[in-house]
């Protein structure tokens, strides 16, 4: 399986650990009609046959590798250095701190995932187990070379024989045979084919299945189940990289968040110092009683505790996103203040988009894809159960020669030998196959149903995700607009207390209420993005490499 990346310079191949957890495996599909089972097994075929040929150059040219004469010890200090990479915690910004549009991008956190995030390093290694389960099943079709000695060197009858030969299994059912042995002694009458000429005995010969193992039987049915097996890690791949890049977009986000709610504490606690002077000459000249000030100082105190509740929120966050945002070298880096973007502008997806993204999310998603290949394999269950109600027809030919002297004077070995043999076994119940049969069709509408509900529940993500990023879309909005009103009300009760016509409280309280309603837009965008990394899970946007898919 192959698919483009979005925004993915590749993915490197190196594993380290990580305290994040896998999430659950969404999927992808194609909608094209499943291939019949000549061409599955036609390019089966072919796969076969281009391993086999790959395995043979493979041995031809390989080496054993030579042990090195030195070793070098190697302290626990340079292992601990060169494994762990202890990312530096950035300072804290100052009162003056505001966000950047030039900052740090999504875009960039979600290609360090794709380049070097852990988990994901790991999952790729699971082509290689996959790869390895097919490479094993290829073993039964691999040549056997047999070789035995028997002798009974006392006894009335002294008998030597040797016995060498090559076994290869064929793709297309059966195998071929050969071998040479040497038999020397004093055989019994009734054990005289044992006996061979003084030179030994060629013998040569094939067996194939004209009935029951014909299209199929045991060793290719495990093989072409582990081919499947080889194309079922891609969508549990995907699926896992669009998790990860799901929890990269959400830390991402809580981390711009967070310095979006410091430049409110930053503001609000600004204009209680501003004030601080201000009131300090109003007390000491008579205008304001003494506890206006005091007031004012506790204010400043008490907002100054929540921008230092600010800053431990804000680095907690960069440390988070430090999890997905890594160096070349895949080493965490956790972001600095000054690396702090400004929320982009919401952008309203249409309403008739939606049934468009319904039926790329049916084509993208994994899980679909993965039903299918489980259908595929179940398919070939079936078939090797229909194969097990077949009689067993097994034609065998053998053709013998042996050369040298004679042995025995009535030279009965030394013509040219060869055997037709005709094998047959008919299972007359058939239990063992019809028993096969009915589970396995049971299995298969168990999938087709599990499928229908899977597409029904993909339309019904990319439904809801749709319905929560509308809302807050709408959420948001509604948000900067009460913003703006508390704003309005607190700079007018901010002059009124200039002016003498308000007090202390009734400005703190309008302040408080200005803060609340900014704090309370900044988590309905959040919530935005949110929904908008939510909805780009759904369609399963993130597609693994073309060069790691293939």
């Amino acid at each position: 399986m192959s698919a483009m990346a979005i925004g993915c310079a590749g993915t490197q191949q190196k594993v380290s650990q990580s305290d994040s957890e896998m999430p659950v495996a969404v999927a992808r599909i194609s909608l094209e009609p499943a291939p019949t089972e000549t061409d599955e097994l036609s390019q089966i075929s072919l796969n076969i046959q281009r391993d086999e040929e790959s395995l043979a150059k493979f041995e031809e040219k390989s080496e054993p590798p030579q042990p090195s004469q030195e070793v070098s010890l190697v302290s626990s200090e340079a292992i601990n250095e060169e494994v762990i990479a202890i990312p530096q915690i950035p300072p804290l910004p100052d009162e003056n701190f505001a966000p950047s549009r030039t900052g740090l991008a999504l875009e960039e956190v979600i290609d360090s995932v794709y380049q070097s995030y852990p988990l994901l390093d790991a999952a790729m290694y699971s082509r290689e187990v996959a790869a390895g389960d097919r490479l094993q099943t290829l073993g039964e079709f691999d040549r056997k070379f047999k070789a035995a000695t028997e002798n009974g060197p006392m006894g009335y009858y002294k008998t030597y024989r040797q016995h060498i030969g090559l076994v290869k299994p064929l793709y297309s059912g059966g195998e071929v045979f050969a071998g040479y042995k040497i038999g020397r002694g004093n055989f019994q009458p009734w054990y005289k084919e044992r006996q061979t000429n003084e030179a030994g005995e060629f013998k040569a010969g094939f067996s194939v299945p004209l009935s029951r193992n014909r299209d199929i039987d045991a060793r290719r049915a495990a093989l072409w189940r582990a081919t499947f097996g080889v194309d079922a890690v891609e969508p549990d791949i995907q699926a896992q990289l669009i998790g990860f890049v799901q929890e990269g977009t959400y830390a991402y986000w809580d981390w711009v968040a967070a310095g979006a709610k410091l430049v409110i504490a930053d503001q609000i606690l600004k204009l209680a110092e501003s004030r601080t002077d201000r009131i300090r000459s109003q007390v000491e000249n008579g205008f304001l009683d003494p506890p206006e000030l005091t007031d004012n100082l506790r204010l400043v105190a008490e907002r100054s505790g929540k921008r230092a509740f600010a800053e431990r929120k804000l680095q907690q966050a960069a440390v988070k996103l430090s999890l997905y945002y890594r160096d070349a070298y895949g080493n965490p880096l956790i972001p600095g203040p000054d690396k702090i973007p400004t929320f982009p502008d919401l952008e309203l997806i249409n309403a008739e988009q939606v049934e468009h993204d319904s039926q790329l999310a049916l084509e993208q998603r994994p899980e679909i894809y993965a039903l299918d290949l489980l259908q595929r394999q179940l398919d070939i269950d079936h078939s090797e159960a229909m194969n097990d109600c077949l009689p067993a027809v097994d034609l065998v030919m053998a053709a013998a020669q042996d050369v040298g002297y004679r042995t025995d004077p009535k030279n009965d070995k030394g013509p040219f030998q060869l055997d037709a043999m005709l094998y047959v076994d008919v299972p007359i119940e058939r239990r063992k196959a019809r028993g096969k049969i009915q589970s396995v069709s049971g299995k298969i509408s168990q999938l087709n149903a599990k499928r229908k509900l899977t597409e029904e529940k993909i339309v019904a993500e990319v439904e809801s995700a749709y319905a929560g990023l509308i809302g807050a879309f709408k959420q948001a909005k509604q948000a900067e607009q009460a913003v703006g009103y508390a704003e309005d009300l607190a700079r007018r009760e901010r002059r009124n207390f200039e002016e003498g016509l308000s007090d202390l409280l009734k400005v703190t309280l309008r302040e408080q209420y200005a803060v609340e309603s900014a704090e309370k837009a900044v988590d309905a965008k959040l919530l935005y993005f949110k929904e908008q990394a939510d909805y780009r899970a759904a369609l399963a946007e993130d597609q693994l490499p073309a060069s790691q898919g293939e």
